[in-house]
């Protein structure tokens, strides 16, 4: 059995009957975790390894482990600031700031992958326009080009890591003051004031090898009807023919309120589907799940499977033990702990 489009999030620190009948269906592909499914790094490993063991190939694993509040481990776990504070400290030392943003990466991703975790829905790539509550903080900057280059040496640690690189909000989720969670934002500007400035960022990273993107909730009604993530004009036309994208596009989670304009959850995700996303995400709504996995009808093309395949994190990860060997990984972590306190200085060598 292959793996399917859909992604589902599991109920607790093990996996339940219910869990297991759900993620052995044709139609799932990947499991998101969340906060409620961590205690510890050795149960991370534990639930990592039985949601392997399920099905050959392999379901993907991903968690939302941005930084700053989006940290979903955290307990066992090196505390990753919030990518502003790399922002920060871009403003008066470039140089450092690109080092620091490597090495917040790394540690990021080699955690994760010694707990089984193939990826993290990360960067954030949106511009911080000072409008957006839901954004703030995660953004690494308002200048577009600070963010780019902030990105890719954030890119060079994951890949270090053993980890793969998902960005979003494509084409840019900081302009607009509404939640997408809870309501439906709209964002009046033209393509060619959102070019300019918004797409900059996920026009360099996908030159950088991004291998992943996550588009928006939100409507941009004078380039489509929409929402990004629900339109092949953005999907198809402008992120891969414009910007020349070949990786995985992944749909946010299409129980979130800005999802709700594509109809029922079936419909949701057969329009995300159709206008572009290789994977759609249905999180903490198991009743939507399950009504998902009844009526969806969807034979997985073979770009999908391919670029899906690509997003498994780096084989044989070290284990966390002896990561905390590792002189390499230690210094990675004395350094991020420097983040934010101001103390943060490029090593001399």
């Amino acid at each position: 059995m292959g793996i399917g489009p859909v992604m589902l999030d599991v109920a607790g620190t093990v996996l339940t009957a219910e869990d297991e009948a759900r993620l052995r269906h044709p139609l799932v592909g990947g499991v998101i975790l969340f906060t409620r499914n961590y205690q510890s790094p050795r149960q991370l490993a534990e639930l990592t390894a039985s949601i392997r063991a399920l099905r050959s190939p392999a379901l993907l694993i991903a968690v939302d482990h941005e930084g700053g509040r989006v940290q979903r481990f955290r307990e066992g776990f090196t505390r990753i600031p919030a990518m502003r504070e790399l922002g920060k400290i871009w403003d008066e030392h470039p140089k450092l700031a690109r080092h620091l943003a490597q090495q917040a990466g790394y540690v990021l991703a080699a955690e994760l992958r010694a707990c089984g975790v193939d990826f993290s829905f990360t960067p954030v790539l949106d511009v911080d326009f000072g409008a957006s509550s839901v954004i703030g903080d995660r953004a690494f900057h308002s200048e577009p080009q600070a963010i780019a280059e902030l990105a890719h040496s954030l890119l060079l640690g994951l890949k270090q890591g053993g980890m793969h690189t998902v960005g979003k909000h494509f084409p840019g989720h900081g302009f607009v003051r509404a939640d997408s969670h809870l309501e439906i934002p709209v964002d009046e500007r033209s393509y060619t004031d959102i070019e300019l400035c918004d797409l900059i960022p996920f026009r360099q990273m996908v030159n950088f090898g991004l291998t992943a993107v996550m588009p928006a909730h939100v409507i941009y009604p004078r380039v489509d009807k929409h929402p990004a993530g629900f339109s092949s004009i953005w999907l198809k036309n402008i992120l891969r023919g414009e910007l020349g994208f070949e990786g995985c596009i992944f749909s946010d989670d299409l129980s979130m309120e800005g999802a709700t304009v594509a109809g029922g959850i079936v419909q949701r995700a057969e329009a995300a589907l159709h206008a572009g996303c290789d994977m759609v995400l249905v999180c903490n709504k198991p009743a939507l799940a399950d009504e998902l996995l009844a009526g969806l009808i969807w034979e997985m093309p073979a770009t999908s499977k391919a670029r899906l395949a690509q997003m498994r994190g780096r084989p044989h990860p070290e284990p966390l033990v002896h990561l905390h060997e590792h002189a390499e990984f230690v210094k990675a972590v004395h350094e991020i702990a420097a983040i934010g306190a101001g103390t943060a200085e490029l090593p001399l060598a």
